[in-house]
This record gives C-alpha cells, structure tokens and sequence, in this order.
C-alpha cells in the first residue's frame, strides 16, 4: 500500500516521481512469493508441493525478499502513474529510471520502502504572442516566360522522334557503343558498352561524352582521349587520363510541334486555342503558387513561433521522433531490410546515428512547433459540432467495435481542432509581400 506519494518537477521537462510502500504489504508480497516456490521447488529430501516455507526461507529468503520487493514497487508505480494529473504523468516513450537502486538494498524485514524514479514530462512552456502579427513572404509573379518555358515541355512530350542525316547536335538522340583502351590500344572488356541511348548536352552518360560525340556522323567511330577533375563529377576518374573507342550507331532528332489551335487541342481537350492553352497553364501555375505560399506563410509563421519561444523538448521526445523518421527512411528503400541497408550505409561511411545527428536540429524544431500548435488548440478550443464530430468518428471508426468507439472520441475531437490551428493562424496574421520571383524562379525551375 502506498502510504506516501509526492511529484518534484526537475529541469529539462522531467520529474522525480517518491512512493513510500509500508512494511506490511511488502511483507505480504514476501510470503506469497515464498508459499509460491514451496509450492514449485524441487528440494532433496522433501516432495514437490511439500517444501516448509522455513527451508524456503532458509534458502533463498534473501533473493525472494529481492524480488517480491522489486514486484510491489513495480505495481505500486504503475498504480501511481496511473493517478497523475496530465503534467506530471510520464511521457509514453519514457521510462522511468529508477534512483539510487544500491541505496535501497538489501531490503530489511518490517520496514516501509521509499523509492524513487526518474521521468519526463510534457515541457511546460508560456506561448508567445500568436496573432496580430506582420510576415513577410515572397510574392509570385506568372510570366509569359514561364508560360513559354510550359509550352515548350509540352512542344518536347508531343515531338515526333525521327531519323537524322548529317552531324549530331545538341539535343539530339543518339546511341553509342564506347570502351576504353588500355595503353596498347586494346580494348579493356569489363568497360564495355554498347547500345547505350541519351540525348546529347544532357550529360547523362558515364564519360561526359557529349561535346565529343557532337560534330560525328551515324556509323562514325573514333578514339577520344580525356583527362577529369573532380568537377567533371566520374567517380574514380579525378586526375586520370583515358582514352575511349567510340562508335555513333544510330542519330536521331526531336521534331517539335508547331504551337497553334491543333496543338493545343492535343495537349487538352478543353483547351481550343493557343490563347486556351495559355490561360489554362497561367491558371494552374496560379493555384500551385498559392498552395505554396499558403504553405510558406504557415511555416514562416511557426518557425517565428518557435524562435520566439523558450521549449525544453525532452530527450525521449526527440528520440521517438528521430526513430520515426529512420523507419520512413528504411520504407524509402522498399525491399532492403534495414540490416542490409545499414551494411551498405557502413560502407559508405555512414551509420544510423550520424544520420539521425544530422536530423536532431530539424526533429527539435518539428518537435517545438507540434507543441506549440497544439498549446493554441488548447487555449482556443475550437468549435466542432456534435454532428461534424460524429461524422468523422463513422469515417474513421468504421472497423472498430461499437463498444469501443467512444474511447477514440476525443482523440478524434482533438485531431479535428488541432487541423483548425493553421487556418487560424493564418486568418489572424498579416503577410506582407517581400521579394517578387517568378512562377520558375520560385519553384527553382
């Protein structure tokens, strides 16, 4: 029985949560445990079931004086815990350590026990001032240059593919058979390739080879000698000197469509003129400006939030968030286990931790502004109606027995005020217009 419970906040959102169990029902926990190994022990000299508690005692008294103890402490904890306010009760994702644990033993018969673990907590934290506020943000400008750019995307996704007489170029298409040459002039056969198809000036090829190959005719062969810097960007070759046989088999070329009503109209139904075209790409480029915008407003505003505000994240928070990005990262590689990907991360020079250290300051920052958003639903406590509530809860509760429907009620409730605070921030700051970028400019086009 616990006859004594007091909370101590501490730095660093943790708390030093004192239970004192009294004697008698430590003693209690003692003699179950003994009647249960007279019950299971086998000792010479006596039968299964039939061992005195004395002999038990004898034995092992000390070791089930241990255990029992730890036992009635671990109920007496998870009872506690489960009696504590929101502020002081742990963390889900952190356990509570227990101090000083060679200061606690032995254990002596007839005395009280007095413990004490160690846990975080939610951080505690004063909100800055979160409306009323001025933002700067770019603003968008859609140019006939972006339109162009646009237009030209789709001239290429509707160009006809064709035969090339004459000298490769720039953007053509061209199909090369390459290996290098060994200082003999022979041919090194583990370097080999042939048939190998990309679009010259792309730089989408081992070698670089595009400027060499332009100028050259289908059925051309000739020796081309190269020496690489680190800028060239082929990995092994810095510094090195080679020479390649390569061989142009085939050359073609891109025959663009000319921009006028047909064209348009294959680009889309809807659109029956190039004026049509036009309008339409300016308005979808719109619409993706302004979702983005809508997007850096909110989290240039977060982020000045979370500047201004002073939030000690504990270290099992920001551990629970690193492990939930590593196992998106680990999804990202489809069928490699996460052994394997960790094996070849080693031999690249890397290991879990240095990529989750190099994640911390993010997560941190993720962290603070979930926190603080979540403090304004709080305070705001945004309306939803019985009927929206309960609509949602059918959406997502399809699966889930009727008996247990209500306990995910407010978790529900707080999931649909918590997607009211970026609407709400936003309604209730100013966002002025800073540095004007093009629609290209802006999504780095």
């Amino acid at each position: 029985m616990i006859t004594d419970k007091s909370v101590k906040e501490l730095e660093n959102s943790q708390a030093a949560l004192t239970l004192t169990l009294d004697a008698a029902s430590i003693e209690d926990a003692y003699g179950k445990r003994i009647a249960k190994y007279a019950k299971e022990l086998t000792i010479p000299g006596f039968r299964k079931g039939k061992v005195p508690a004395s002999v038990i005692e004898r034995k092992f008294g000390d070791q089930i004086r241990e255990e029992s103890t730890f036992d009635a402490m671990e109920e007496a904890l998870k009872e506690a815990i489960g009696s504590l306010d929101k502020e002081h009760a742990p963390l889900v994702f952190s356990t509570p350590v227990l101090q000083d644990e060679e200061k606690l033993l032995p254990f002596k018969k007839g005395e009280d026990v007095t413990f004490t673990v160690v846990y975080d907590v939610m951080p505690r934290f004063e909100l800055p001032q979160y409306t009323g506020l001025e933002i700067e943000v770019p603003s968008v400008e859609i140019t006939d240059a972006d339109i162009d750019k646009q237009v030209e995307k789709y001239r290429e996704q509707n160009a006809i593919v064709r035969q090339k007489d004459g000298e490769a170029a720039s953007g053509d298409i061209v199909t090369v058979d390459y290996v290098e040459l060994d200082e003999e002039g022979k041919e090194i056969e583990s370097t080999k390739r042939d048939g190998f198809t990309f679009t010259l000036g792309s730089g989408y090829n081992f070698y670089k080879l595009d400027k060499e190959i332009e100028g050259m005719k289908a059925g051309d062969e000739k020796n081309v000698t190269k020496t690489y810097t680190e800028e060239d960007n082929v990995p092994g070759y810095a510094g090195k000197t080679i020479t390649l046989r390569v061989k142009l088999e085939t050359l073609k070329y891109r025959e663009l469509p000319e921009v006028n009503d047909e064209f348009a109209e294959d680009v889309k139904d809807e659109y029956k003129t190039v004026a049509d075209m036009r309008e339409g790409i300016r308005s979808n480029f719109q619409k993706e400006a302004d979702e983005a915008l809508k997007n850096e407003k909110t989290e240039a505003l977060l982020k000045k939030l979370a500047d201004e505000t002073v939030i000690t994240v504990p270290e099992s928070m920001i551990q629970a968030e690193l492990d939930s990005r590593w196992r998106g990262f680990v999804r990202q590689f489809g069928g490699i286990s996460e052994e394997q990907l960790m094996k070849f991360m080693e031999m690249q020079g890397s290991t879990k931790e240095s990529i989750q250290n190099e994640w911390r300051d993010n997560a941190i920052q993720t962290i603070k502004t979930q926190l603080i958003m979540d403090k304004i639903r709080e305070k705001e406590n945004f309306e939803i109606s019985e009927d929206e509530l309960n609509a949602e809860c059918e959406k997502q509760l399809k699966n889930v027995n009727e008996s247990e429907k209500d306990s995910y009620k407010d978790m529900i409730k707080d999931e649909m005020q918590f997607a009211k605070v970026a609407p709400f921030l936003l309604e209730n700051n100013t966002f002025k217009a800073g540095e004007k970028k093009s629609y290209s400019e802006y999504f780095n086009l």
